[in-house]
């Protein structure tokens, strides 16, 4: 695919977009894989780039996005989902601790996926922030969702705690783990 000088084409003019720029991010997982499959240096360097990515991890920036996606849920939600229904009866607070729940999967997802990639530093960060946006949750909250859920970031600090806890394999970790929660969370330290 080279140009008429033997060399990769020049990226498009002004105004024009590169039809990488057009593709989904499932589109452009598929060309990455294929690349990777045809060429191991590809792959290699793929497979780096993809580790060091995984690896800039900042938990004061989880932190924020844990809080905001809490923060975030509308109250609203509760009372209209909750109550009487056609198939019986919806607690309006254990759907609220259900959305608590919801809102913190996909940062426990990465959380997960740092220690199924054995990277278990990555996994601790990952970890430290979502406890902070949890607790911050607790001590900041400005949204009537906080009043349906008074026991639940609690409950789920210490559930991803122990989470964290069970999938760690770096035997140096939990004690920078325990100074963190000792130094950081006075209110629930244990």
């Amino acid at each position: 695919m080279t140009g008429k000088t033997g060399k990769f084409p020049s990226p498009p003019a002004a105004g024009k977009s590169s039809v990488l720029e057009e593709l989904s991010p499932s589109q452009g997982l598929e060309i990455l894989k294929r690349l990777a499959n045809e060429d191991a240096n590809i792959s290699k360097r793929a497979n780096v780039l993809a580790r060091e990515y995984l690896s800039e991890i900042e938990p004061d920036v989880i932190a924020d996005e844990v809080f905001l996606s809490l923060n975030g849920i509308e109250v609203e939600d509760v009372w209209q989902n909750s109550g009487r229904t056609r198939y019986g009866y919806i607690d309006p607070y254990e759907l609220a601790s259900d959305m608590f729940e919801e809102a913190l999967e996909p940062y426990l997802e990465e959380m997960r996926k740092c220690h199924k990639l054995s990277l278990y530093r990555e996994a601790k960060l990952h970890c430290m922030g979502i406890l902070e946006g949890i607790y911050r949750f607790e001590v900041e909250a400005t949204s009537e969702f906080q009043d349906w859920v008074t026991d639940v970031p609690k409950n789920n600090f210490e559930q991803v705690l122990e989470e964290w806890r069970k999938i760690n394999r770096d035997p140096s970790l939990p004690d920078e783990m325990d100074m963190f929660v000792k130094s950081n969370f006075e209110r629930w330290e244990r």
